[in-house]
């Protein structure tokens, strides 16, 4: 047989799942976990972020508690030194996959998405579809995939492959999804003849609690936004106008219709996420201090070799952001008081991004304030709302103040 994708049977659609719980969120609110070395932020100012899992599972916690939707981990594959410079960026990391599987024995409610760079090396879609089924076992439904193709070649190079064209990855993913859907919905051994890969009376269990984990992708491409309105629940993506928050938000409004409007001739309706980097003071002048102190201490080493990867990537998402503002890092950036921040989520959710998958200079800390400052504003804006959750088979109200 032939795989196939039923993009109408989303775990979004069912009363009671995660996703849905998370869906009805006027903004979805979404960590971006540091499990590398510098986070975003390619500065030497003295901080207490760190790639450990001891720490992010501390984060994870914090923003559980805050009524948090969802956490993400970052996959990349570098060498010794990183990016390079005094920090060595990077270097040391944690594999997105695992790190974040494993925040499910720690957590009750919150989304749990794992980064898998599906094309690379000796994965088969069986083996991701078991591991899925399990992990959607262990965490109740709350465990998701963002599916990544790869667009940097010395990636591809340490796995001994020549780079697949930047179209043909996005077709060779939806192949891959296609058998993992096709393997989650079903109860009876399937044999399964693909171009890529082939499956002899393959069976997998348990049945995922909600029909199927929570699909992801990140994409700014065409190829990738087709992908995006037919297979993922979540599509996360970038500015197409650098991190500028004001060049954003001109950009923003067609980016999101485009990928909503596809998504409706589909008769689908995805979620689109994008990654702000927030700093955040009592005032602006303290924001733009705090900014101003970072940027001063740019690890000029690092930057250069976080920027030179441009030059081994055909990814088509940043094509606009500016090296200065890799500094901060982000797709783009919102930095004021605790009214200038809400207001700016606010400008994005008009913009149409239904969430934010936030990252913080000093995560801790500026989580913390985040949490105290900036979150009862936005109840009061109406982008936050109690919600009900379903875990363990039981009803429990959470509220996200």
């Amino acid at each position: 047989m032939s795989p196939t994708f039923d993009g109408a049977s989303s775990p979004a659609d069912i009363e009671g799942s995660p996703l849905h719980a998370a869906f009805q969120q006027p903004l979805i609110l979404g960590l971006f976990l540091p499990i590398q070395n510098g986070g975003w932020s390619i500065s030497t100012l003295p901080r207490g972020t760190d790639w450990r899992f001891d720490y992010n599972a501390r984060l994870t916690k914090q923003a559980e508690a805050l009524g948090f939707d969802l956490v993400f981990g970052l996959a990349q594959w570098l060498g010794k030194n990183g990016h390079g410079g005094h920090m060595k960026y990077r270097e040391q990391s944690l594999d997105a996959f695992i790190a974040t599987s494993a925040l499910a024995a720690i957590t009750e409610r919150i989304l749990l998405i794992s980064t898998v760079h599906a094309l690379y090396g000796p994965w088969h879609p069986l083996h991701l579809a078991k591991f899925g089924a399990t992990l959607d076992h262990i965490s109740n439904g709350r465990w998701g995939i963002n599916l990544v193709t790869g667009h940097v070649s010395t990636e591809w190079a340490m796995f001994g492959q020549p780079m697949i064209e930047h179209d043909e990855r996005y077709a060779r993913a939806a192949e891959f999804v296609g058998v993992l859907d096709t393997l989650w919905r079903s109860d009876a051994n399937l044999t399964i003849r693909t171009a890529h890969w082939q499956l002899d009376d393959a069976f997998v269990s348990p049945r995922p609690r909600y029909r199927r984990p929570v699909l992801v992708n990140a994409t700014g491409s065409d190829a990738g936004i087709d992908y995006a309105v037919r297979h993922s629940d979540l599509v996360f993506i970038t500015s197409p106008a650098g991190a500028d928050f004001d060049d954003a938000i001109g950009a923003l409004p067609a980016h999101t219709a485009k990928i909503r409007d596809g998504a409706a001739r589909l008769k689908r309706r995805v979620r689109t996420l994008i990654n702000p980097t927030i700093v955040c003071r009592p005032t602006e002048r303290e924001a733009h201090a705090y900014r101003d102190a970072i940027v001063a201490h740019a690890d000029e080493g690092a930057l250069d070799g976080f920027v030179g990867q441009g030059s081994r990537s055909d990814a088509k998402a940043w094509a606009k952001h500016k090296r200065e503002q890799r500094i901060l890092g982000g797709n783009l950036h919102l930095i004021g008081s605790p009214e200038q921040i809400v207001d700016k989520l606010i400008a994005l959710k008009r913009a149409g991004c239904d969430g934010v998958q936030l990252t913080f200079f000093d995560f801790e800390p500026d989580l913390a304030y985040f949490g105290e400052a900036v979150l009862p504003l936005l109840v009061q804006a109406g982008l936050r709302h109690e919600r009900t959750d379903f875990a363990h088979g039981s009803t429990s109200l959470h509220t996200t103040i």
